[in-house]
Formats: structure tokens, C-alpha cells, sequence
């Protein structure tokens, strides 16, 4: 019978090993970074932007404070709707949230408190209160009646008693459309997916 050697373990290649194992889960990890990293900023700056709720003007639909993301790849392949809820461009420091009510051609008119397109009464009863009232503005004034542009579209508020919308500025031109809302991330209690209306 032969007896087997026993290796001898030598402390300074076990440190070498060790250290090396080390370097090996740090490079690891420093690559797992890198490429969220890239693909963070490949979906920021092509497919989804991020957008913090200012202010009361979408309350109680979107809510000040909270965070929503919005895609930026619908528009590019569609036009946008009636019902849909955007962020755009209002400045070079500010962006908006609003929701589509007229699009290229529409003819937009607030009467009694209410708004018409194309003559008929716009039933925005799945988000809004029967007691919501919808003054005029700045650019459209009660009982006035505007025909949109091509490549312009009319947005409101849903606070219609708190908003800076189209009723004050005018219609918005769709190169300052950003996107569509998407999401709403935070407060996670709160996470949901948006809902757009038809109509």
C-alpha cells in the first residue's frame, strides 16, 4: 500500500487565493453597476422619463408629491388621444402634467361650465365630480369657441379651479410632449398604473 502525501498548505497562497477571490466579486460587482448604470440612462433617455407631481392642478387624480414615469416610445409611433394623461415641456426649468381634451382639428368651447368638443358635451364623469365647474380663461373665454391647429393639442387640469392649463396658455405645440404617463412609483403605497380615458 502506498500512503498518500499530504499537500502542504502554504499561508502565502492561501492569502493570494483569498485576495484574489476578493478581486474577482469586486470586478463582478463593479460590472453589475456599470451595466444598470447603462441601462438606466438608455431608458431615461429613450424610453421612460421620470415626473415629480407639483402642485394641486391633476388633485385628486395625481397628487402633489407623487412620482410617476412616463413613456416616451407611444408618441413616437402614435399621436396622442383624448383622455390621455402627458408630461410636456411648459419651460426650459418646468414640466406640466395634464390630460389631453382636444386634438389637431377639434373644435374646443366652455359653456355653462362645461366643455364641448364638436358641439357635444364632454362626459368627464370617470374623473371628475358632477360639481366640478370649468371656467374660461386667459385664451379660451366662456362661451367661446377655438379650432385647434395641426400638431397642437388642448390640455387641462383635472383641479379645474386650480390649474394653469390651455384655457390660459393655448393650446401646446407636440414637440413639447415628453411623454405619456406610465406609472406612479411613489409613494410606494400608492404605486399604480395610470389610467387613460377614451373619448
Amino acid at each position: 500500500m502506498y500512503e498518500l502525501a499530504t499537500e502542504e498548505v502554504n499561508p502565502q497562497r492561501k492569502a493570494t487565493e483569498f485576495i484574489g477571490s476578493i478581486g474577482k466579486a469586486i470586478y463582478s460587482l463593479i460590472e453589475t453597476i456599470l451595466v444598470a448604470l447603462v441601462l438606466a440612462i438608455v431608458l431615461y433617455l429613450f424610453i421612460m422619463t421620470p415626473h415629480e407631481v407639483v402642485g394641486n392642478s391633476m388633485h385628486p387624480t395625481y397628487k402633489n408629491g407623487e412620482f410617476l414615469m412616463a413613456n416616451k416610445i407611444t408618441y413616437r409611433i402614435s399621436e396622442p388621444k383624448r383622455g390621455d394623461v402627458i408630461i410636456f415641456k411648459f419651460s426650459d426649468t418646468q414640466d406640466f402634467i395634464k390630460r389631453v381634451i382636444g386634438i389637431p382639428g377639434d373644435e374646443v368651447m366652455i359653456k355653462d361650465g362645461k366643455i364641448y368638443i364638436n358641439s357635444e358635451m364632454l362626459d368627464e364623469s370617470n374623473y371628475l365630480s358632477s360639481s366640478v365647474i370649468t371656467n374660461g380663461g386667459e385664451y379660451l373665454h366662456e362661451g367661446q369657441s377655438i379650432t385647434i391647429e395641426q400638431g397642437k393639442y388642448f390640455v387641462c387640469g383635472d383641479n379645474r379651479t386650480n390649474s394653469s392649463d390651455s384655457r390660459v396658455f393655448g393650446p401646446i405645440e407636440k414637440e413639447a410632449i415628453k411623454g405619456k404617463a406610465w406609472i406612479v412609483y411613489f409613494p410606494f403605497s400608492e404605486f399604480r398604473i395610470v389610467q387613460h380615458e377614451s373619448y
